[in-house]
């Protein structure tokens, strides 16, 4: 009897490797050849790039991550704003975003991403955000100069939810719901802020290994709260088994578009 040949990438090395990638900024590169994402039809960075070409007034880009969006965005600009500005709130993103940023001018400012805005009411034209883990629109319109502009891509309900809910179960709808686009375009207008644009797209997602799976749990940290290789063991093998019996997990993300403006003068 010809002996098997062991698989070339066994579980608990894809495990170990999917657990020691660094998970700072949003730089998401390693997953190439791992896990694919469909792009958005709007082209986020490429839209703020001609944004930032054409403002005339400071710019702020908030929640900004490792800075490789606005990075990438000021790179294809026609002309670089007259001040930019990021926020950031996890201590290694900070020192990434200014490793990454400073080059270009750019000035990094820590902020959590739940404590009001530092800056003066009326401060920026543009406000830019990728991703942000939640919009604060009373303070992306306090700090907005009137007529000034949100341009940002959000996270859209039930966004890889098939991820979610292998690991936690069936999830209430109030959470599925959570980022529904209905319900930002509300929360906009009750800060004062006009919706301009609003698209919505859900987006095909693949998982070819079980170690791209650890690393999205990681680097995307508010998926699965409290995730960890060792409290999520048994469940991750039997995905391991999985991808390697059927071919690759398979879920979806879920993006929207937010255009949304200071009007010059406040409604009575």
């Amino acid at each position: 009897m010809t002996q098997r040949q062991p698989r070339p990438r066994a579980f608990d090395e894809l495990l170990t490797e999917g657990a020691s990638v660094p998970t700072e900024g949003w730089d998401f590169s390693w997953f190439e050849g791992r896990a694919t994402e469909a792009r958005p039809s709007w082209g986020y960075a490429t839209t703020v790039a001609g944004r930032l070409g054409a403002v005339d007034g400071p710019v702020l880009d908030v929640q900004s991550g490792g800075g490789e969006v606005l990075d990438f965005a000021l790179s294809r600009a026609s002309r670089r704003p007259p001040l930019v500005v990021a926020t950031e709130g996890w201590p290694p993103n900070v020192r990434k975003a200014g490793e990454l940023l400073r080059p270009r001018g750019v000035t990094v400012v820590a902020s959590a991403e739940d404590a009001p805005l530092p800056f003066a009411d009326g401060s920026f034209a543009l406000v830019t955000s990728r991703h942000p883990v939640r919009p604060h629109w009373r303070e992306i319109a306090r700090v907005l100069r009137p007529g000034g502009t949100y341009l940002a891509q959000h996270v859209g309900p039930a966004s890889a939810y098939e991820v979610v809910e292998y690991f936690l179960g069936p999830q209430p709808a109030q959470r599925r719901q959570a980022r529904h686009p209905d319900r930002e375009r509300r929360d906009a207008e009750a800060a004062g802020l006009e919706i301009v644009e609003l698209r919505a797209e859900r987006l095909r997602m693949e998982f070819f290994d079980i170690a791209a799976v650890v690393h999205f749990l990681r680097k995307v940290i508010w998926m699965v709260p409290g995730f960890t290789v060792e409290a999520y063991r048994p469940r991750l093998r039997e995905l391991h088994e999985r991808i390697e019996a059927e071919g690759p997990f398979v879920a979806h993300s879920s993006r929207h578009l937010v255009e949304a403006r200071r009007p010059h003068a406040q409604r009575a």
